[in-house]
């Protein structure tokens, strides 16, 4: 079923709605569509290989004037109010990962890919990546651009002196479940008295909840966010707290990169791009980190698409762009430029891929990152998980750093996801 441009506005920014009204940014000279050789892409910092673009434009400068336009702040709330105003449209436009779920049902939006030729280029990309860019009714939204595997981060050092497994094969093999993922950030705090296994409790309740099949919100627009797979998230993650094996800081916060930096913090599960946020966040840390595998089975965190919009007058144009951007050399070259991991296995071998990182202390990360990629389990992704997954994360958060009880805490996860479901028509 398709949604009207209020439909679109509603389901696309359920949790944050407001935001929509912002409009574009002044001055955006964008045109509506192509206009023979003029043809608009738009994305965000990061969000595509600077090098990568440069270098599309120049392939493609005989055929077309390539404006590739990064696109600052609220991102999605610019490109749905385009879209909805039916001005300043691009011809191609990313679409971040996270906010997929908004897209998909609004799919006459966009030029389904595969009228293009998509199908062919399926079995370049990981599976699972390429099946989130299609909306229930087969349309393809999106073609994929990375994705965000996560993984163990920790330092070599810190867990040696803990008397743990510090060789990333070992710490892949022997912290392999919760539990002994639990138990290690026990012995931890106990031969590093300042040390804390994980920043905090959402980092594991999040990471169990993406590690399986189902979210908050099945595809019968029904609210599964009280049933056993996320009640078992948060049991893990009110057991992380109670075993003290996590700090009370906030994630992003000067105070955790401080505890990073000293080895107050030596672990985090976080995804394949993280690691260039520890590599800015904390340089001095360099050469102290390894990589292994994450507890149970490998996690997605993030990872995003290029799409082609119903404004564009030469899609087949564009979808030509689009292929060569994301192809498995390119996809390589992105990941050294911005760290996005790519969705093209072919990409892992390629010498980009297999260069030893100093700050990993020679690792070859790939060989972390590339199996976890391979091996993760999809969601079905609803509109209106964002909206109500965020009480849960929230109240989980306040057990946490506020030490709010438990059973307190998921009662009023509850009331708060009961009201939210009431407002957005999904059923209780």
């Amino acid at each position: 079923m398709r949604l009207s441009r209020r439909g679109l506005l509603r389901a696309g920014l359920a949790g944050t709605a407001a935001t929509a009204l912002g409009g574009l940014a002044s001055g955006c000279a964008v045109p509506t569509g192509s206009t023979g050789r003029n043809m608009a892409l738009w994305y965000w910092s990061g969000g595509l290989s600077d090098t990568v673009v440069k270098n599309a434009k120049a392939r493609y400068d005989g055929s077309v004037d390539l404006q590739a336009i990064q696109i600052g702040g609220q991102y999605r709330s610019k490109l749905i109010t385009t879209i909805t105003g039916r001005a300043h449209i691009p011809d191609i436009a990313g679409l971040k990962g996270e906010d997929m779920a908004a897209y998909l049902p609004n799919a006459d939006q966009f030029v389904d890919l595969r009228t293009l030729g998509a199908e062919k280029y399926r079995s370049r990309y990981l599976s699972w990546k390429w099946d989130q860019g299609i909306a229930d009714d087969g349309t393809m939204v999106g073609f994929p651009i990375d994705c965000g595997p996560v993984a163990h981060y920790y330092q070599y050092e810190i867990f040696r002196r803990a008397g743990l497994p510090y060789e990333p094969d070992e710490v892949s093999q022997e912290l392999n479940t919760w539990e002994k993922f639990f138990d290690a950030g026990v012995r931890l705090g106990k031969r590093v008295p300042e040390a804390k296994l994980l920043t905090d409790v959402n980092s594991v309740f999040e990471n169990v909840v993406q590690q399986g099949a189902k979210r908050y919100v099945d595809q019968d627009r029904h609210f599964i966010g009280d049933q056993e797979h996320v009640r078992r998230a948060w049991a893990l993650a009110v057991e992380a707290k109670r075993r003290g094996i996590v700090s009370d800081l906030v994630s992003g916060t000067p105070d955790q990169q401080s505890a990073i930096q000293d080895g107050k913090l030596p672990s985090q599960l976080n995804a394949s791009w993280a690691s260039f946020d520890i590599k800015n966040g904390v340089p001095k840390t360099k050469g102290r980190w390894r990589v292994a595998q994450m507890p149970v089975r490998p996690a997605n965190n993030g990872g995003s698409f290029l799409s082609i919009t119903k404004a564009c007058r030469e899609p087949e144009q564009a979808f030509e762009i689009i292929t060569w951007i994301l192809n498995a050399a390119n996809q390589a070259q992105g990941y050294v430029d911005a760290g996005l991991f790519p969705s093209t296995p072919a990409s892992y071998a390629l010498k980009q891929m297999r260069e030893p990182d100093p700050f990993f202390g020679g690792q070859v990360t790939t060989d972390v990152f590339g199996p976890a990629a391979q091996k993760i389990v999809v969601a079905y992704n609803s509109p209106f998980d964002v909206a109500l997954g965020q009480p849960l994360k929230d109240e989980i958060k306040n057990v946490g750093v506020l030490g709010k009880d438990p059973r307190k805490a998921w009662s009023d996860a509850m009331s708060k996801c009961r009201r939210i479901a009431k407002h957005l028509g999904v059923s209780y």
